[in-house]
């Protein structure tokens, strides 16, 4: 029986690696994969999905309007759907992947951030933690050795930041995974 499974971490915990290395996996069985992705994420081209380990794969971009269970129904050769970046997704979308589970009978695999840099959750996490079978935490470190579970979002001059928008696509340039009390201490110290 099919589930709907979410993955999720901070940034630098491997998530794309691991969704593209479960890709590869399917693959190698003689079964295709649906790899999706948010058309809001062009940091590596429009259609590819990378790592920062250099895995990479061609993905179906999905714009926030694209009804996935619809999407999904034109490929009758596919045998699980993987989404990379799957906190961009609306909740609407989440409910689309969640029936080709029940009504298909097709495995979902989700990756991706369970909160932004200030700590909220993004709208296609919190849709998961809500209706997957499945959540898996993909854990990383702070420079502290503590779990990591802040995305941290860096100034250029290494400065945490605290105010702006939800989302800033980067990297390792951007964001820092951090563990919540080095984040809370890295802000008061700023405030000195």
């Amino acid at each position: 029986m099919a589930k709907l499974y979410f993955k999720y971490g901070a940034m630098g915990s491997s998530k794309t690696a691991n969704a593209l290395i479960t890709k590869f996996n399917y693959e190698e069985r003689g079964m295709k994969v649906w790899l999706i992705k948010p058309s809001i994420d062009v940091r590596d081209g429009a259609d590819v999905v990378r790592s920062r380990i250099g895995l990479q794969a061609q993905a179906e971009i999905i714009t926030p309007d694209k009804n996935l269970f619809d999407e999904f129904q034109k490929r009758t050769d596919c045998h699980v759907v993987i989404a990379d970046e799957c906190q961009f997704f609306t909740a609407a979308q989440i409910d689309e992947l969640r029936k080709i589970v029940d009504r298909l009978d097709v495995p979902v695999l989700c990756y991706g951030l369970r909160t932004d840099f200030l700590t909220h959750m993004f709208e296609g996490s919190r849709r998961l933690f809500e209706v997957a079978d499945s959540v898996t935490e993909i854990k990383t470190i702070c420079e502290c050795g503590k779990k990591a579970i802040v995305n941290a979002r860096i100034d250029e001059a290494g400065k945490v930041v605290t105010e702006g928008g939800q989302i800033l696509l980067g990297g390792n340039d951007s964001y820092i995974a951090m563990c919540h009390s080095c984040w809370q201490a890295a802000i008061e110290k700023q405030k000195q």
